[in-house]
């Protein structure tokens, strides 16, 4: 009916093999040119139906998406900023999105269906399908990586602001809500309902502790808040040992509860050190949350606390991200200059001929070992006693590459701000890896698109 209409009118308009009038707006444009440059880079592909074909997902069922309609449709999430569910609206009702995904017979995937295939593939998988994309850019000139910028940045994980009374209150929510599951099972002999308003309890003693004054008023809450949780674990005990693993549901519920048993009593010991002994908990020893307890404590730079983990990356003359280290703990930026330059020679196949670093990296040693491995020119943004004759041929060529390394600030905040690096969505560690790093594909296919159209 379209091509007839379009006739009618005298119009030339050309259709796809949907039926659809093609578009030839610049976001078009750009994402007929990502859509080419997937299809050109060579073991893509390969690497996802690796992964997926392994899963869980692959050994019940029907046949499921391809690699390459998985891929695609992770790409458009991160580029249209979606959730699962605008996701699989996208996939229904945007034009450009149903093009550059390539769906069989216009069938668009439920959110669900989409979350458990994109969850089945690997953070290293992504890091392989980086590697490879930027292989492509170097082969078609866009960047060669002999001059380089690195820096680093925090990316937070999905938890609220942690206190200890707040912790505690999520311990006592969790094994009332394990608690009252397992009453439900049939033939259940535990007792256990909504009467017990342990969670209402333990929300009241927060509040407390947050508006109360006086120190000795907040330490007898907080022994009512932890003797709270101890009563609540010690009830859960009884359950699990005593409900029988008859179900997939018990067993469920089981592997539930000793998930969460070690977590808990690190949060009451974490509390009573600190609150009742007045003790400094080293931040390794830590938990902020028994939700992501991956969760890293970083200070950066003199600024507030982050919880999240740190990151550094390095990128190129074109923009393009060259490649990422997810960190865990929070090491010193000084510690992680050398094995970034190692990482990108092993990468990459030469040592980079012109490196600017942001002042947190400078020191002595890391100059006198990047000159070991090559680099002609390395300038710290600040000189941290060090000469600027010691680190560049001369001080324009310092003043050149300081410059150009603030260009990875911009780098930075557009990731923050556009691709999702402020703060991840997905939980757990190996979730956040993936994150992170299709993220950046995403980030680099815009790019290498932009640069192509260019």
């Amino acid at each position: 009916m379209r091509t007839n209409y379009t006739r009618q009118l005298g119009l030339n308009v050309e259709l796809n093999s949907l039926g659809l009038p093609i578009r030839d707006d610049k976001k078009s444009r750009k994402l007929k040119e990502m859509s080419k440059i997937i299809d050109e880079t060579q073991g893509v592909i390969e690497l996802v139906m690796a992964d997926i074909t392994t899963s869980d997902r692959a050994k019940k069922g029907r046949t499921g998406l391809s690699g390459d309609t998985i891929l695609r449709c992770l790409m458009i999430k991160h580029i249209f900023n979606d959730s699962y569910e605008e996701l699989e609206s996208d996939l229904k009702n945007h034009i450009g999105a149903i093009e550059f995904v390539r769906l069989p017979d216009c069938y668009a995937p439920s959110k669900q269906t989409l979350q458990k295939n994109i969850a089945a593939v690997k953070p290293e998988t992504f890091a392989k399908i980086l590697l490879l994309l930027n292989g492509h850019a170097k082969a078609e000139g866009m960047e060669d990586g002999s001059v380089l910028r690195i820096d680093s940045t925090v990316t937070e994980t999905l938890i609220h602001d942690p206190t200890d009374n707040s912790l505690l209150a999520d311990c006592i929510r969790v094994m009332d809500q394990l608690l009252t599951k397992v009453a439900a099972f049939p033939g259940s002999k535990i007792v256990w309902s909504a009467a017990n308003k342990v969670t209402k309890r333990a929300n009241r003693l927060c509040r407390k502790i947050k508006y109360c004054r006086g120190e000795d008023a907040r330490v007898e809450f907080y022994r009512q808040l932890v003797g709270l949780t101890h009563d609540v674990v010690r009830r859960i005990q009884y359950p699990l040992k005593a409900v029988p693993l008859t179900s997939v549901e018990m067993i469920g519920w089981k592997a539930e509860v000793e998930h969460f048993l070690p977590l808990i009593a690190r949060a009451i010991d974490q509390c009573e050190r600190r609150v009742f002994n007045n003790e400094k908990v080293p931040a390794s020893e830590k938990i902020v949350s028994i939700f992501e307890p991956h969760t890293d404590i970083i200070i950066k730079g003199g600024r507030g606390t982050e919880f999240g983990h740190k990151i550094n990356l390095t990128t190129g003359r074109s923009g393009l991200i060259l490649d990422i280290s997810i960190e865990s703990g929070n090491p010193a930026d000084s510690e992680k200059l050398l094995p970034m330059l190692g990482r990108h020679i092993n990468h990459y196949g030469s040592t980079p001929r012109q490196v600017a670093a942001d002042g947190g990296y400078a020191s002595q040693r890391n100059l006198t070992e990047a000159k070991a491995l090559g680099v002609e020119d390395m300038a710290f943004h600040k000189k941290c006693g060090l000469k600027v004759e010691e680190m560049t041929k001369t001080k324009r060529v310092y003043r050149k590459l300081r410059n150009f390394r603030a260009g990875i600030e911009a780098n930075i905040s557009c990731l923050k701000r556009a691709w999702g690096w402020g703060r991840c969505n997905w939980r757990g560690l190996q979730h956040f890896q993936a994150y992170i790093w299709s993220s950046a594909i995403a980030y680099n296919l815009s790019v290498m698109a932009e640069l192509a159209l260019a």
